[in-house]
Parts: C-alpha cells; sequence; structure tokens
C-alpha cells in the first residue's frame, strides 16, 4: 500500500491488521506498555477532618460508576470482565489488567478491536444503549411515529432503547435501568452531604443524589455550576462519545479532586473575556451568542480518582460540563483543569515526543505553560459559539443534528477556536501573567498534533485533530522538513486557524452533516510525511495508566479503622507496578 493511500487506520499494529486474531502474551504486553504508569498522589491532609470523611464515602460511590458504564459499553461487559479475572494465568493476567484500562474487551487504541476471545471482533456502535440488533434507520423511523414529548426523551441523555414484548422499541429511563447501583450511590452521597460542613458541596450532593433517582439533573447541575469547595466533585451521566451510534446517550462518571487555589485565582482573568471572544468569532454576525452566560468558572485541581467514562483508553486532562443546553444559556459551563493529569502527559508523554517531531531551532519553544494554557482555552471554547440550529420553524442543537459526528467537530472545534481566543489575546496584551507566546503556543500546538493523532481512529480528539492536520498542511501553516520533524510557518497560521474556525463554527451553526461528513472523509488519509512520522513514535507511550495511590490509602484506612482486626479488601481491580 502505497503511503498516499494510507488512512488513519493505520495507526493499527500491523500485527493485527494482518492476523485478525486476538494477541498473545507478548503482543499485549507491548500494547499495555503503551501507557505510561503514573501515581496520582493529592495530599489530602489540608482538608478539613469531615471532608476528608465525606471523600471516603464519594469514592465509594465514585466506583459504582465504573460499574453502570461497563455497562453501558456492552451488555455482557461485567460477566466477560468477571470472566477475565478468574483467569490466573500470565495471559489471563495481561488480559485483565489491559482490560481494566479500557473498561472493555475491546483495544481503544486500536479502533476498538478486540483483545480476548469470544467477544463481537468490535465494539457496538451503540452500546447497549439500544437493542443490540437496532439500525439508525429503525430508530429514526420508529422516532418520526412518536409525539413530540417522547421524540425528547427518545434523543435525550438520560433513557436507554429496548424492545417490549411485541419486539417494539420503547423508553426506559436511567434510573430505572440502573437503578440498583444508582441507589447506592444516592446512598453515599447523601452520607458524604452530612459528613462535609461545606455548604456548596453539601447543596450539590443532595441533589445529585436525588437527580440519581429521577434523570432530572437540572437543579443538580446548578449547585455543581455554583460549587465552591475545597474538594471538587463532579459525578453523574455526562458525555455523549460512548454512544457512536447516534451521539445522544450520556455515560456516567466521576472525577473527585481537590482544588488547586493558587492557579485557580491565576487563571480567573480569563472568564472576564469570554463575550469579547465570543463576539470576535469567524463567523456569520447572526450565529454568535449576544449574552453568554454567567462567568464561567474555572477551576485548576489535582485528581484524586476518575472513574467511569473519565477513567478508560487515554485519560481526560480537562473538561468542560454540563453539557445541558438550558443551563449552559442560563449559567454557562465550567471548566476544570486537571493539573496533576496534565503534568504527567507533558513530561511521559509530550516531551519525548516534541524531540523526535520538531525541528532542532523550535525544541526549545515547547512549554508546558503553553500546553497547559491551550487545554484551558480549548475547554473554555467548548462554551462559545453556535448552541443552538434553527430550520424552518424547527429548533434543535448541533449535538443533535450532527449525531455520531458531533464529537470529532466539537473536539477540533474547541481546539480551533482556543487557539483563536489566544490569538486575540495575545494580539490585545491581554494575556496576563503568562508566560506564553505565539513561537510557543503554536509550537508546542504542533507537538501536541502527533500526542493526539496517536490516540486512534476510534477517538474523537484523534478524529478532531486529524482534520486541523490535514487542512493545516494544505495551507502550508505546519511544514515538513523531509527529515521527519515539522515546524510552523507562523506568517500562515494565524490566517489558517480563522478559516478552519469559520468553517467548524458554521457546520455546527448550520446543524450541516453532510459538510461534516465530509470534512471526516477528507481528513481519513493523513498526509504521508506525518504518517511516516507516527509509525516512528511507536516506541513512546500514547497515554497514561493512572495509579490513584491517595484514593486507595484513604479508602484502605478508612475500611480498616471499620473492620477493626480484618484482612484489607481485595483490590478491585489488581494493579501492576511496570518499573
Amino acid at each position: 500500500m502505497s503511503a498516499l493511500t494510507r488512512t488513519f487506520t493505520l495507526l493499527l499494529p500491523l500485527t493485527m491488521l494482518a492476523t485478525a486474531q486476538v494477541p498473545n502474551f507478548a503482543q499485549l504486553k507491548k500494547m499495555r506498555a503503551r501507557f505510561a504508569r503514573a501515581e496520582m498522589r493529592v495530599d489530602a491532609a489540608r482538608l478539613p477532618d469531615g471532608d476528608r470523611k465525606a471523600l471516603v464515602k464519594l469514592i465509594q460511590a465514585g466506583r459504582l460508576m465504573n460499574e453502570i458504564y461497563m455497562r453501558q459499553v456492552w451488555s455482557a461487559n461485567p460477566a466477560t470482565y468477571a470472566k477475565a479475572q478468574s483467569n490466573l494465568s500470565a495471559l489471563g493476567r495481561e488480559r485483565m489488567l489491559y482490560y481494566w484500562i479500557n473498561k472493555a474487551p475491546w483495544s481503544e487504541l486500536d479502533g476498538y478491536t478486540a483483545f480476548l476471545p469470544g467477544v463481537p471482533a468490535r465494539k457496538p456502535a451503540g452500546g447497549s444503549f439500544y437493542p443490540a440488533d437496532m439500525s439508525r434507520e429503525e430508530f429514526e423511523g420508529w422516532l418520526q411515529s412518536l409525539p413530540r414529548e417522547q421524540q425528547v426523551q427518545a434523543t435525550g441523555f438520560f433513557t436507554v432503547i429496548r424492545r417490549d414484548t411485541a419486539g417494539k422499541l420503547t423508553i426506559v429511563p436511567y434510573h430505572k435501568e440502573y437503578g440498583a447501583e444508582l441507589q447506592k450511590a444516592a446512598q453515599f452521597l447523601k452520607e458524604a452531604s452530612a459528613l462535609t460542613g461545606n455548604e456548596s458541596l453539601k447543596r450539590f450532593l443532595t441533589l445529585r443524589a436525588d437527580a440519581f433517582l429521577s434523570d432530572d439533573y437540572y437543579a443538580s447541575d446548578v449547585a455543581w455550576m455554583d460549587l465552591d469547595a475545597p474538594l471538587d466533585v463532579t459525578i453523574g451521566p455526562y458525555e455523549t462519545y460512548t454512544d457512536e451510534l447516534l451521539g445522544y446517550k450520556a455515560a456516567y462518571e466521576a472525577y473527585l479532586c481537590l482544588r488547586d487555589e493558587a492557579e485557580t485565582a491565576r487563571l480567573k482573568y480569563f472568564a472576564d473575556h469570554m463575550q469579547e471572544i465570543e463576539d470576535h468569532l469567524p463567523i456569520e454576525a447572526k450565529y454568535r451568542n449576544p449574552k453568554l452566560g454567567a462567568a464561567a468558572p474555572i477551576r485548576v485541581v489535582n485528581e484524586i480518582i476518575a472513574t467511569g467514562d473519565g477513567a478508560h483508553g487515554v485519560r481526560t486532562a480537562a473538561f468542560n460540563l454540563p453539557n445541558d443546553e438550558h443551563v449552559i444559556r442560563e449559567k454557562g459551563s465550567k471548566r476544570v483543569m486537571l493539573k496533576n493529569v496534565q503534568e504527567a502527559k507533558f513530561h511521559l508523554i509530550l516531551e519525548p515526543v516534541s524531540q523526535r517531531v520538531l525541528a532542532p531551532a523550535a525544541q526549545s519553544d515547547l512549554s508546558f505553560d503553553a500546553f497547559f494554557t491551550h487545554i484551558l482555552a480549548h475547554e473554555m471554547t467548548h462554551g462559545i459559539g453556535p448552541h443552538q440550529v434553527t430550520d424552518g420553524g424547527k429548533v434543535s442543537t448541533p449535538r443533535q443534528e450532527l449525531k455520531d459526528l458531533y464529537g470529532a467537530i466539537e473536539e477540533a472545534k474547541a481546539d480551533v477556536c482556543g487557539l483563536f481566543m489566544l490569538q486575540h489575546l495575545l494580539d490585545k496584551s491581554l494575556l496576563r501573567d503568562s508566560a506564553v507566546n505565539e513561537r510557543n503556543l503554536y509550537t508546542t500546538y504542533l507537538a501536541s498534533a502527533f500526542r493526539s493523532l496517536r490516540f486512534g481512529s476510534a477517538d474523537a480528539h484523534g478524529k478532531g485533530m486529524a482534520i486541523q492536520v490535514r487542512y493545516l498542511m494544505e495551507k502550508g501553516a505546519f511544514r515538513a522538513a523531509g527529515n521527519g520533524t515539522f515546524s510552523v510557518d507562523s506568517a500562515r497560521m494565524k490566517g489558517a486557524i480563522r478559516d478552519l474556525a469559520h468553517d467548524l463554527l458554521t457546520v455546527e451553526a448550520a446543524g450541516d452533516y453532510a459538510s461534516a461528513q465530509a470534512m471526516m472523509e477528507g481528513a481519513r488519509v493523513l498526509p504521508p510525511e506525518f504518517q511516516k512520522t507516527l509509525e516512528q513514535l511507536k516506541d513512546i507511550p500514547i497515554d497514561l495508566e493512572p495509579e490513584f495511590v491517595t484514593a486507595t490509602s484513604l479508602a484502605r484506612s478508612n475500611w480498616s479503622a471499620a473492620r477493626p482486626g480484618s484482612a484489607s479488601p481485595k483490590k478491585t481491580p489488581p494493579r501492576a507496578t511496570r518499573k
């Protein structure tokens, strides 16, 4: 196969493509080595005593999100994982450890191909949100037959679609489908609420416990936006990436973190300029929001534990929530920066990648400040731009109109609009107390493009980056040196970023599925220079395998205190220490 016809999917290991068989022990060990072990240690000693006790309850609630999420990925997931745990051979242990990284028997970095025998060759596109035999066409035909209120429920975040006894599609709310786990989680949240002395945390936990049992998340989302506590808690159903069939259904996750007060205070000024950025977006004025919601909170935190949709495959470095457009219009959205995760990604992944992909003269321009600040800008610009699509009197959202393509388009939009935002602030000398400049911003972004592309063709961020790379190479903003290294053409970069931001924003504003599909198709074939360099990075880890040391220690000490003289509980799951 010539370099020109190599597609993005050729990031898959050639051995797996050639044999179409599950990997053996040696292959699986290499696959797992793509995740660099990173210990997540956070000093929780400064928390008030009540918050430390509450944190233990929250860890228990958070781990229940793993159970729900694994069910959402595939209905047979819990039973298959239990079987994998029972195999005590060397191969069995390696499979079980890699299973836990992916939270499923399919390798995310390899296009969700199976690494266990006896499971479907590929992950179900619709997870277990829909009947396994349901097609998109059947769903859309059924949807049109429903009254408007039921259409909203069928396409909502918090329902699954099942078949009734007659084989017809029917709607089941989350609180019934996952009732057993959600009742336990709600109880842990109520117990944590009783322990903490922070009123905003107490309010959020109480309302989120209620939401688990009703699927009405509005009040608790508002309380989460107002949360002002040293213990930063995010828990519930949020992102829709797991639903690759239609992109409607939210997956459960949890992030339990400790706020970094100094860093949070340093970054508050960004929120003051979001309306200004919105007003200058390179898009028709009619698509801009003349009045954004309240100033978007920014939180810099250190991750104690992540679970569920926040803890599989490539790990989240930051997030922007909630996704409910009603809350966003009224309150804006909150940006949470996971600083210790970002530091691990920068030092363990991006630094060694940059040594291979950047021209020698550009090596000194790699900057953690630029990496951190662009991730912040990425998350902030998720919250601006079009959030409503109006067509012939019908009101919808970009997420609903772009369906399965929304994730990749939105990630590309946030990357590019984040750069647009930072360039605007640099041009006006508004980037205060920062070491970021044009040179280190764009050079670090170039190096990080290789990092994101290595996430694989199944990842929304990887797909979004493929769109960007293809465009910027065609515009001459990224330049190949011919020896496997790359540099930025600063003169062309600003205009290319502005033009690409316009195209992505317009696709979302119009809910233009056909144009989004054309963008995705055009990005399937990477520039051959990029593909060649990517293939030379295989010995560098792609992402992290976090070890939640602090969370494990807290849970164990609490268990021992509650059960003096008893043996420690079994680890779930067993973890390997890679040297």
